[in-house]
């Protein structure tokens, strides 16, 4: 019996969208929903953006977006495409040229608004590239850019005016007999956004790249984007994602993660429920967690791990989780083992042993997940 059926409220229903490779990458679809951000170094740092990518990768992002301004930021962008373990987006805004350079050195997708680009001769280029490189294109509609002809129709940006651009510039690629796009309407405006996101959905059938731009510092853009972003995926919208935060990139990342992983739609790594904490904890709660959050970021095997500072909700919560502890008096608290009580831990040697469990179980999880598919491969055999 699948936990749908057990529990129906937890469903989610997608759209349903069709599929586009980004790379090898598909996105849309059935496919996972995809986590995005973008590099912040000077493109033509090419060791320094490297550098970035492989921190994202190693935070788990999916695609990674990398703006080409100038000539001099695509000179070496195959440096990067060869280095990135992960596709390579390449922003382009106005010039049809980066594009093209781009598309030729590796990029697996262009950001592009096809009407800024120019003369429909010049857009005829950048998909005759794009074909030739196996690139998808990512139109993007940003609230804050909208072609003056839609601002002076509509009297400001709205939902009606960004899938208004969005369908005039998926009409020049669909003009070109190009298919492989994504599409997102973004705004700093949560209710404009998601009422744009869900006036397209309905509008089109192509995968939806979601995400509120401009939202702000890592708590405030935190907030903004879990609201917006987390709403529209509960609604079945989005097959990608890209959290927008005045932060590092690889912020972005993980914030994009522990929206997925509430929603029960990705469980990449660990998944911790802890208390507010309060005068009954039996340890200190707060910095515990901080702590392990931290500790525990390379570990990409989904689990579960409850950490409670007292008895009153801490062995309800540990009995649903794969590790779980729960504070108790006198330096000794009390570890549960897939919920079930397990053994004690003084306080100094809490967070170490914490870690060591978390670990030891990733390793016998992926000795499961690895024996299993030998097993699937012998019998195939």
């Amino acid at each position: 019996m699948s936990l749908d059926s057990i529990r129906p409220w937890r469903t989610i229903e997608r759209r349903q969208s069709r599929q586009i490779m980004v790379g090898s990458v598909p996105v849309g679809g059935d496919a996972p929903i995809t986590v995005q951000t973008m590099t912040n170094t000077p493109t033509e740092d090419v060791a320094a953006t490297i550098d970035q990518i492989r921190r994202c990768e190693e935070a788990g992002a999916d695609i990674i977006r990398v703006s080409c301004p100038t000539a001099e930021a695509t000179e070496r962008f195959d440096e990067i495409t060869r280095a990135a373990a992960i596709p390579i987006v390449a922003d382009i805004h106005f010039h049809y040229k980066r594009a093209l350079e781009a598309a030729d050195k590796g990029a697996a997708c262009l950001r592009i608004n096809p009407g800024n680009i120019g003369s429909s001769e010049r857009v005829a280029e950048v998909v005759r590239a794009a074909k030739a490189n196996g690139c998808a294109i990512r139109i993007g509609v940003n609230a804050g850019s909208l072609e003056k002809d839609l601002l002076e129709k509509y009297g400001e940006p709205c939902p009606e005016a960004l899938i208004e651009s969005a369908l005039d510039h998926i009409k020049l690629l669909q003009d070109h007999d190009f298919h492989d796009y994504k599409v997102a309407v973004k705004a700093s405006d949560v209710f404009l956004a998601v009422a744009a996101y869900h006036g397209l959905a309905e509008a089109v059938d192509c995968p939806l790249h979601l995400g509120i731009t401009e939202a702000g510092g890592l708590i405030g853009g935190t907030v903004k984007s879990s609201i917006g972003i987390g709403s529209l995926l509960w609604a079945g919208i989005g097959d990608t994602i890209r959290v927008s935060l005045s932060a590092e990139p690889e912020e972005e990342v993980r914030v994009g993660f522990e929206i997925l992983k509430a929603l029960g739609l990705r469980t990449r790594g660990v998944r911790v429920i802890s208390c507010p904490s309060c005068a009954r904890q039996g340890f200190d709660v707060i910095r515990t967690v901080q702590a392990l959050e931290e500790r525990l970021q390379h570990i990409k095997t989904p689990m579960s791990l409850s950490v409670l500072g007292c008895v009153v909700n801490g062995p309800g919560e540990a009995r649903e989780t794969d590790i779980g502890i729960t504070g108790g008096g006198n330096g000794k608290h009390m570890v549960y083992l897939s919920g079930v009580t397990d053994h004690h831990v003084k306080s100094g040697d809490m967070l170490d042993h914490i870690v060591d469990l978390v670990e030891q179980r990733a390793a016998m999880i992926e000795d499961q997940m690895s024996d299993a598919g030998n097993a699937d491969a012998v019998a195939a055999e």
